[in-house]
C-alpha cells in the first residue's frame, strides 16, 4: 500500500489552464508600495535605477553586465586552483567541496550530513589548508560544556588576576563534528556564534575572526546518545549538505593513492583576502526581476500549497520554508553562477542548489512519513510544478 501512494504521489500531474498565469509576477499580486529608500550612489555595476542587480536592486545594462563579467572572470580565476588541491588530497567528493565553497563565499554556515568515513573532516582540513585560513575540529560529545567550545576566564595564581582563554570557535574553519552529540545549551552556544559573529567571555566581547565559517557534520544512522538539532536551529544552517558514498572508480584510485610511500598534501593556492574580495563580487552578481519572483514563489509555494494549485501537497507539509530560506537561496545561487564565471543567476543555478538549501527547512507530518514521503519528495513536486522563467 505504502508504494502504490507513493507512486501516485510521483507520477501525479496536476492540470493546469494555460490561458491563466498560474504564478503572475509579484507586482501583480498588490500595488506596489513607494520607495521609503533613497536612490543608490551610482555604480560601475549599475544601469538605470528601477530593476534588478547588485545588492540595492539597480537595473544592469550590457555594458554594466560586461564589466561585471571581467571581475567575476578575474576574482573567481582561484577557485579552479583550490579545486585542483583539494582534488590531490580527496577524491571525489566534488559536491561536498563545491557546497562548502559556496558557504565560504557566502559566509552561510552548513550542516553536512553522512556516514563515518566519507572524508568530511578531511575535505574541510584540506579547504583550510588550499586558502592558508586557521581550521578547529571540535568532537562534539555529550559531556561538553559551553565554554569548552567559546572560552573561559581562568585565575592567574602567580599575578593575582583573571584571565581569559579563548575557545576553538576562534578560527575561520570550525568543524563541529557530530553536533547532535552534545547537548542543547551546548549546541545554543555554538550557534549563538554562528549568528551574531561574536562571543562574550566574562565581561568582554570579542568578535570572531573574517570570515567565520561553521562546518557541522552528524550520523545519519545512529540515534542513541544524540540531542537532534530543534527545526528553529536548523534553520540557521544556510544549507544541509547530505554526502554519498563515493563510486568504485573513486574508490579505486583512493587506495591507490593512500597506499603509496607518500601522501600529497594541498598547497596554498589564495589568501584570506582573495575570499573577502571575491564576496564582495559575488553580492553583485546579477538577477533578473523574473529569477527574483521565481525564488519567492517556490517559497510560498511551501507555505501555501492550495494557492499554487498543489492540493495534494498539504497534507503532506506540516510548515513550510521560512524567509530566511528565501535570502539562501537568492544568496547560495549567486556563489553558484560564481563558480561557473558566469556573472548572472539562471533558473537552473537555483534548481542546482534548492535541495541542499530547503530540505531542512520543509517540515513534513507524520501523515508523509507514514507514506515514505521525505521533504525532498515534496520540494521536487513543487519545482516541476511552478513555471521556470
Amino acid at each position: 500500500m505504502v508504494s502504490v501512494h507513493r507512486a501516485w504521489f510521483r507520477d501525479i500531474v496536476e492540470p493546469m489552464d494555460t490561458l491563466v498565469d498560474p504564478v503572475p509576477p509579484l507586482g501583480a499580486l498588490a500595488p506596489e508600495a513607494p520607495s521609503l529608500t533613497a536612490p543608490a550612489a551610482a555604480s560601475p555595476l549599475a544601469g538605470p535605477a528601477g530593476g534588478s542587480g547588485g545588492p540595492g536592486g539597480p537595473a544592469i545594462v550590457d555594458g554594466a553586465l560586461s564589466q561585471l563579467g571581467a571581475m567575476v572572470e578575474r576574482e573567481s580565476a582561484f577557485v579552479d586552483q583550490v579545486t585542483t588541491e583539494t582534488g590531490k588530497v580527496v577524491i571525489g567528493q566534488t559536491y561536498m567541496i563545491e557546497r562548502i565553497l559556496i558557504g565560504l563565499l557566502t559566509g552561510g554556515h552548513c550542516l553536512i550530513e553522512g556516514v563515518p568515513g566519507l572524508a568530511k573532516t578531511l575535505t574541510v582540513k584540506t579547504l583550510s589548508q588550499t586558502v592558508h585560513a586557521s581550521f578547529q575540529r571540535i568532537q562534539f560529545t555529550p559531556d561538553l560544556l559551553p565554554a569548552d567550545i567559546t572560552g573561559t576566564t581562568i585565575y592567574n595564581m602567580q599575578t593575582g588576576a583573571f584571565t581569559q582563554k579563548k575557545g576553538p570557535v576562534f578560527a575561520n574553519l570550525v568543524l563541529a563534528d557530530e553536533i547532535n552529540r552534545a547537548p542543547a545549551k551546548v549546541q545554543s552556544a555554538l550557534l549563538e556564534a554562528m549568528q551574531e559573529r561574536q562571543v562574550t567571555i566574562g565581561d568582554t566581547t570579542h568578535r570572531l575572526p573574517d570570515p567565520f565559517l561553521v562546518l557541522a557534520t552528524q550520523n545519519p544512522i545512529e540515534q542513541e546518545g544524540t540531542f537532534p538539532l530543534p527545526e528553529a536551529q536548523l534553520d540557521r544552517f544556510m544549507m544541509l549538505i547530505r554526502v554519498g558514498y563515493p563510486s568504485a572508480t573513486e574508490e579505486r584510485a583512493m587506495l591507490d593513492r593512500m597506499a603509496a610511500p607518500e601522501i600529497p598534501v594541498a598547497e596554498q593556492v589564495c589568501t584570506i583576502e582573495q575570499i573577502k574580495a571575491a564576496r564582495r563580487v559575488v553580492g553583485h552578481v546579477f538577477i533578473d526581476d523574473k529569477v527574483r519572483d521565481y525564488i519567492v514563489h517556490l517559497v510560498q509555494a511551501t507555505r501555501d500549497p492550495r494557492g499554487y494549485g498543489l492540493h495534494e501537497l498539504a497534507a503532506l507539509i506540516e510548515y513550510g520554508a521560512s524567509p530566511r530560506a528565501t535570502l539562501s537561496l537568492a544568496i547560495a545561487a549567486r556563489a553558484h553562477a560564481f563558480l561557473r564565471h558566469r556573472p548572472f543567476v539562471t533558473p537552473d543555478d537555483i534548481k542546482a542548489i534548492a535541495l541542499d538549501v530547503l530540505r531542512h527547512r520543509v517540515v513534513i507530518t507524520y501523515e508523509a512519513e507514514a507514506e515514505e514521503i521525505s521533504s525532498e519528495d515534496v520540494i521536487r513536486r513543487v519545482f516541476e510544478h511552478i513555471p521556470v522563467p
